[in-house]
C-alpha cells in the first residue's frame, strides 16, 4: 500500500529513503564496538515490504478527515494522553493553535490519506484511514478534485489490497462533492471491495428519535439523500412531512417517488422557516441559523443529521445529538475516541459500514437512500449487538 503513516511531526520516509537513512537510528556505540547485526538492514527492509510478518489486509475500512486545526492533536499518534477521550479542546490547548497551523496546512496541501487506529471486531480486522483534510475544505469547490483524488485513491488502493467494505465518513461522502459516493463507484465499475455511505443506518436512528404518535413533522436539508430518505419514509406511515426547499424540481421529484396520492398529498413543500411555527418535531438537515431556530415553538425537539451540529441557540427547545452507536461488546483494541463520543462509540455511517461486513451484503451503498432499506439496516444493527446512544 502506498499510504504513509505520518509521524506526530508529520514526517513521513519513503521507501526507497529508508535503507539510506537506517544507519542514523543505530546506536552509535554498535558502529564503533562492531556489534551491528549485519542483517538489521535487510531484516528492515523485509518488515517495511511485508515479508518479515506477512501484512494482511483489514476486512472494513472507515475513511475519517479532520474537523479543525486542533483536531491533530487528537490523533492517536499526535497524543496518547488526548485521543482516548472525547474531544474537548480546553483552553490552554489554544495556544498550540499557532504551532498546530502550520502543520495543519502541510497536512491539507502535501499530506496524503494515513492510517490512524486498528482494531477488531470479533473476527473483522478494521482500520480507520484519514483523508488530509479538515472540515472547511470540504465546502470550497476548489478544494473537491483534490478531495476526490484522495477518496478515489483510498477506495482504489483498498480494493488493490483485498478490503471488503470501505465506508466514507462525515463530508468525504457529501452530495455536492461527489454524489454520496456515487460519481466514484461510477467510475470505477469493476471494483470488489464494498463502498458504503452508511446513511441508511443514519436516516434509521433519526427516525426512531421521533416520538410515537407524531403526525407532523418540518424538515430542512429536504431534498438531500436523507432528508429525501425521511420524508418518504415518514410520509408512508401516515405523517405530514413539511419540506423546507427552495427547489421546485427537486421537490417534485421526490413527490413523484410517493407511492400513492395519500403520501403525496402528505409531502407539503415550505419555503420559509416560519411555515414550521405549528411544528414541535424538527428534523434538521441544513445549518439554521439562532434567527431561524427562533421560528421554532417553545418546546420544539431539534432532531439532527446536520454537519457540523447546530449550535444551541434555544433554552426552551430539546437538540438530540447526531445518530451515534456503542459497539458491540466484542470489540478490542480501541485506543482513541470517535471525536467528541467515549471510546467504543462510533458515528451512525461508520456502524453502517461495519454492519455493511457484517452482513456480507454484496451492492455498494451510495448515493439515494433507499426507504424500504432502513427498517432491515436497523434489525441488522439490533441483531449484531449495537445500541443507539
Amino acid at each position: 500500500m502506498k499510504y504513509l503513516v505520518y509521524t506526530p511531526t508529520f514526517h513521513a520516509l519513503h521507501h526507497s529513503q529508508v535503507k539510506t537513512n537506517f544507519c542514523l537510528f543505530m546506536p552509535l556505540y554498535d558502529y564503533i564496538y562492531g556489534t551491528v547485526d549485519p542483517q538489521s538492514d535487510s531484516l528492515h527492509e523485509a518488515a517495511l515490504q511485508g515479508k518479515a510478518v506477512p501484512v494482511v489486509a483489514p476486512d472494513c475500512v472507515f475513511l475519517a478527515h479532520g474537523t479543525e486545526v486542533l483536531s491533530l492533536l487528537h490523533l492517536p499518534f499526535a497524543s496518547r494522553g488526548l485521543s482516548p477521550y472525547p474531544w474537548a479542546p480546553q483552553p490552554l490547548l489554544y495556544l498550540l493553535w499557532p504551532l498546530c497551523l502550520p502543520l495543519a496546512l502541510a497536512v491539507a496541501f502535501f499530506g496524503r490519506v494515513f492510517v490512524a487506529d486498528k482494531h477488531q471486531l470479533r473476527d473483522m480486522k478494521l482500520e480507520t484511514w484519514v483523508t488530509p483534510a479538515f472540515g472547511l475544505q470540504f465546502f470550497l469547490r476548489s478544494q473537491h478534485q483534490r478531495l476526490n483524488a484522495h477518496i478515489s485513491g483510498a477506495i482504489k488502493d483498498a480494493d488493490a489490497s483485498g478490503v471488503k467494505v470501505i465506508g466514507l465518513g462525515a463530508l468525504n461522502k457529501a452530495e455536492s462533492l461527489n454524489g454520496g459516493g456515487k460519481l466514484l463507484v461510477d467510475a470505477m465499475p469493476h471494483l470488489r471491495v464494498r463502498v458504503v455511505h452508511g446513511n441508511t443506518l443514519t436516516a434509521a436512528a433519526v427516525l426512531r428519535k421521533i416520538p410515537e404518535g407524531t403526525r407532523r413533522v418540518f424538515l430542512t436539508g429536504a431534498t438531500s439523500k436523507l432528508g429525501r430518505a425521511c420524508a418518504l419514509y415518514l410520509s408512508a406511515k401516515g405523517v405530514e412531512v413539511r419540506m423546507l426547499t427552495t427547489s421546485d424540481q427537486r421537490y417534485d421529484a421526490i413527490v413523484a417517488e410517493a407511492g400513492n396520492a395519500t403520501q403525496r398529498a402528505l409531502l407539503r413543500r415550505a419555503t420559509r422557516v416560519e411555515e414550521g411555527a405549528d411544528c414541535t418535531c424538527w428534523v434538521v438537515g441544513k445549518h439554521l441559523s439562532p434567527a431561524e431556530q427562533a421560528a421554532a415553538p417553545r418546546g420544539t425537539t431539534f432532531h439532527q443529521f446536520v454537519v457540523p451540529p447546530l449550535r444551541e441557540a434555544r433554552s426552551d427547545c430539546v437538540y438530540t445529538d447526531l445518530p451515534a452507536f456503542r459497539l458491540p461488546k466484542e470489540a478490542r483494541g480501541l485506543r482513541s475516541c470517535e471525536m467528541t463520543m467515549p471510546r467504543g462509540c462510533v458515528h451512525a455511517c461508520h456502524a453502517g459500514a461495519l454492519i455493511h461486513a457484517l452482513e456480507e451484503w454484496d451492492h455498494h451503498e451510495v448515493g439515494a437512500v433507499p426507504p424500504d432499506r432502513i427498517d432491515m439496516v436497523w434489525e441488522a444493527a439490533g441483531k449484531h449487538g449495537f445500541t443507539m446512544l
